[in-house]
């Protein structure tokens, strides 16, 4: 039998979850959270094999969450679910070493296999979202570009990003024109979408 914990905020989301695993003979939910902050605390009691958790929860996210699990529990393995499938996303789901990442749009019968397999000790990624991810490539902006653009993201105009980092405003303003011209964006909001949605940031 494989113990589950499922991680997930909205009740009704929650409640067809733990009825559609229940149908399966070998899973078994012992323990369910709506908050990240109660995922590890929760895990230590029950002990469940497999933490299925939703990537964004009140409190502490999923991936969090997992990197948290990973850490001081690693024989949970987990499995992430997310209604969004952003390539980076992905990028960070694998840096907090997740067993799995599947879309909750995925037929029910995958997230049934997908436990199997993670519980197993395979890797299970959404096919569709790892092809995004490979098509996303890799973060084209420099390091000082990305805390350049980290900074404009958190709020800061050219003048604060400057004194924080010791530099010109002109210099400031070239990095963030650099940035918008690098990612294809039509200006510094946009850059910050594009950066956030492939994880640059």
């Amino acid at each position: 039998m494989i113990r589950i914990l499922l991680a997930e905020d909205m009740h009704m989301v929650r409640g067809a979850l733990v009825a559609l695993l229940a149908l399966e003979g070998d899973l078994t939910v012992v323990a369910e959270v709506e908050r990240g902050d109660r995922i590890l605390p929760t895990a230590l009691e029950h002990q469940p094999d497999v933490a299925i958790i939703d990537v964004d929860l009140p409190g502490l996210d999923g991936l969090s969450a997992a990197a948290q699990l990973a850490q001081q529990l690693p024989s949970c393995r987990t499995l992430i679910l997310t209604s969004l499938g952003r390539p980076g996303t992905l990028r960070k789901a694998l840096a907090a070493q997740v067993g799995g990442f599947l879309l909750k749009d995925a037929p029910p019968d995958r997230l049934a296999d997908a436990v199997r397999d993670v519980a197993a000790g395979k890797r299970v990624i959404d096919p569709q979202l790892a092809l995004a991810a490979l098509d996303n490539g890799e973060n084209p902006l420099t390091p000082r570009e990305t805390e350049v653009l980290r900074l404009a993201a958190d709020g800061a105009e050219a003048a604060d990003i400057a004194r924080l980092l010791f530099l010109s405003v002109g210099t400031v303003r070239n990095y963030l024109t650099t940035v918008v011209t690098k990612l294809n964006a039509r200006n510094r909001v946009d850059a910050i979408r594009v950066a956030r949605e492939s994880g640059w940031l």
